[in-house]
């Protein structure tokens, strides 16, 4: 455990996962190292490892951060309103995640190595933020879909969620990407998030 207030481990913790977002907004994840991380903060790279252990925990910890940036949107969209119809709904959440393309990019990553890589107290603390999206999706259709079974909102969000993993890379097209699509003769229709989770929500509401 580092030495120091908990006050300054916190600030050291945000600082590092600070570090690690501004570097991947024009880094991949295979490309960024602890060493580059290092550089971006005001402290030596070999203290890094007083709070993270691998270039996975530091990528989870910005992933459990996306999921509560996502939280309080979501959370808003239940207290700022007292009846939503089910296109109002879709329009809410798709709007939400329109402004969370770095969860979207995080999501389309291999979640599997991040966790595997990460210790457990990492994991668990992703996890409650992960479970807390969940709990928020139900949480919208309780109070705004009560002709929904319980059954029907499993269902909804268990559809919702895995379809969540294609947002990015079906929205976010590289030049390459594209000539490649061109040069295959695939006529693809691109989307924005906004669109393509509008559209999905609606499917689920039965529209």
């Amino acid at each position: 455990m580092p030495k120091g207030s908990p006050e300054r481990t916190a600030a050291r913790r945000d600082e590092i996962i600070s570090a690690c977002e501004k570097l991947y907004q024009t880094m991949s994840f295979r490309d960024i190292t602890l060493k580059d991380i290092g550089a971006e903060t005001t402290f030596s790279r070999p203290t890094i490892y007083n709070y993270f252990q691998t270039k996975e925990e530091i990528f989870l910890a910005l992933f459990k951060l996306e999921y509560d940036r996502w939280n309080e949107e979501l959370e808003k969209i239940i207290i700022d309103n007292e009846k939503l119809s089910h296109e109002e709904i879709a329009d809410r959440i798709a709007g939400s995640l329109e402004n969370r393309k770095q969860l979207l990019k995080l999501l389309s990553m291999n979640n599997f190595d991040m966790e595997a890589n990460s210790r457990e107290e990492e994991l668990r603390s992703f996890k409650e933020s992960y479970g807390k999206s969940l709990e928020n999706i139900r949480g919208i259709l309780d109070k705004f879909c009560p002709e929904m079974s319980e059954v029907e909102k499993d269902n909804f969000i268990y559809v919702f969620f895995p379809f969540m993993f294609g947002i990015y890379p079906y929205t976010t097209v590289t030049d390459k990407q594209k000539a490649a699509m061109k040069e295959a003769k695939i006529d693809y229709d691109y989307q924005s998030v906004y669109d393509i989770t509008y559209k999905c929500l609606i499917g689920l509401f039965g529209k």
